[in-house]
């Protein structure tokens, strides 16, 4: 594997997509800048702030190279989050970008991609660029002015050439759900 392939950030491990007449991957995106937005239904901070964010930016650039996808990564009430309620959920929210479904591991409370990504809880906001590399990584509510900055910035970009700094990791404050974020419990790793 070359240098600039080693550098790629992984693919998510997703178990069904909504809002895709088939599945997607970080491979399909490349030469787009992608936002993904990781969240959970039951997340008050998804729901009032990272999700409308995530639709507006879709609805105002979607198809002009960049690319929003939503992660359901269910680390908690797994019960009440299953596919059913998240169809009707994205309807009565009217989320209509991509929407995958994080991979469920069978002796672990978080899911796959979630694990993978090292993601703190949701809402979690990635930023990947042309070359599909990871520019940045929020954890909680995301100022709307700084994420447009900074997907101006990555939308300016030629993508292949540009040299990218290391990801920018914000995070929120540690412990239970509040309004604006829901950290995943500690995995002991």
């Amino acid at each position: 594997m070359s240098t600039a392939e080693q550098r790629l950030f992984p693919d998510w491990e997703v178990s069904r997509w909504f809002n895709a007449d088939a599945p997607v991957s970080l491979t399909d995106l490349r030469g787009q800048v992608v936002l993904v937005e990781a969240f959970q239904m039951l997340c008050p901070g998804c729901v009032s702030q990272a999700l409308p964010l995530a639709r507006k930016v879709h609805q105002m650039y979607g198809g002009q190279g960049l690319a929003v996808i939503g992660l359901h990564t269910v680390f908690e009430h797994h019960d009440a989050m299953q596919p059913h309620a998240l169809e009707a959920f994205l309807y009565e929210y009217k989320i209509r970008f991509p929407v995958g479904v994080d991979q469920p591991l069978e002796h672990s409370p978080l899911p796959a991609t979630m694990l993978r990504w090292q993601l703190q809880g949701t809402p979690s906001t990635l930023l990947i660029d042309r070359a599909g590399r990871l520019r940045a990584h929020h954890f909680g509510s995301i100022d709307e002015l700084e994420l447009g900055v900074v997907l101006g910035r990555l939308l300016a970009e030629d993508g292949i050439a540009a040299q990218p700094p290391g990801p920018v990791v914000h995070s929120a404050d540690e412990g239970a759900c509040t309004p604006a974020a829901c950290p995943a419990p500690s995995t002991g790793r």
